[in-house]
């Protein structure tokens, strides 16, 4: 148990390192995740992720493969991308999920084309999938920055939030934090997006902010209970997914989102709040 379970984190730092950067995570995603998928804007944090890829690109080919250059192209161009589809969504008479794809997808086929037309192949899977394995002390301070700032954030608008998730119309009607809280939680969206992509890389980061929190939503229905799930869940898949990863020689960003994937399965079938078990004996128990 000690050799499949712990050694692999005793003997090698990278494992320790990746394992501390997918807990930040896991601390800071999976929390703004369950918000998301509270207010039916689950895909928008998949747009999002891809909207910070040309940011990115931009910074690495200025810079290579720097962190910060990385994150700051990341920054602007996913925040760009939210204010733009917000813009346009009040301009228009576009909604914001249509305009939101619009621009990501324009977003996403200007990134790998940058990337692939500057770089290398092993460039652009860098970009795309991340190298948690390769998390170096920058990278570390980053994540716990970044999820720091996301829970010290959470709990200062917590109230709003849940509002804004419950009924939206009354917050706007009593309170002017209704646009505060929808902006800042658009914000850090893009903020652990760009975290998660130094880990999990665009297409994978997503995964960890919104899989636990739709496996959550099969265990509880109280939003502190909610988040306490999901992130317990985004922990244990990141746990499982680096063991995965080291005994199997599996991708490790794929194997973290995949064993989340199974979580969200699982929930699903056995989970007592609205899972496919509990529905059909409930159904049972009615027709009895």
């Amino acid at each position: 148990m000690w050799e499949a379970l712990v050694q692999p984190f005793a003997d090698f730092g990278f494992m320790r390192r990746a394992l501390v950067g997918c807990v930040a995570i896991s601390l800071g995603a999976t929390p703004v995740g369950v918000f998301l998928m509270l207010r039916r804007m689950s895909l928008t944090g998949d747009a999002m992720a891809h909207a910070i890829l040309p940011g990115a690109a931009v910074g690495y080919l200025v810079s290579g493969l720097s962190l910060g250059a990385m994150t700051v192209g990341g920054l602007i161009a996913g925040l760009a991308v939210a204010l733009l589809a917000g813009f346009v969504t009040r301009a228009t008479a576009l909604r914001e999920d249509a305009s939101l794809a619009a621009f990501y997808l324009i977003s996403l086929a200007a990134g790998v084309l940058i990337v692939s037309t500057r770089g290398s192949n092993v460039d652009l899977m860098h970009v795309l999938f991340g190298t948690v394995l390769a998390l170096d002390n920058a990278a570390l301070i980053l994540l716990g920055a970044i999820a720091s700032l996301t829970l010290f954030t959470l709990a200062v608008l917590f109230r709003p939030l849940v509002l804004e998730c419950a009924d939206p119309q009354f917050l706007r009607s009593v309170s002017g934090l209704s646009a505060v809280a929808h902006l800042t939680l658009l914000v850090l969206v893009v903020l652990n997006l760009v975290g998660g992509f130094q880990a999990l890389g665009t297409l994978m980061a997503v995964g960890i902010m919104i899989l636990p929190a739709a496996a959550a939503r099969f265990w509880t229905v109280s939003i502190g209970a909610l988040i306490a799930v999901a992130t317990a869940i985004g922990m244990l898949s990141s746990v499982s997914g680096l063991l995965l990863s080291y005994h199997f020689s599996l991708p490790s960003g794929p194997a973290i989102i995949l064993v989340a994937g199974l979580a969200y399965g699982i929930s699903l079938v056995l989970g007592p709040v609205s899972g496919l078990a509990a529905r059909a004996l409930w159904g049972r128990y009615l027709e009895a």
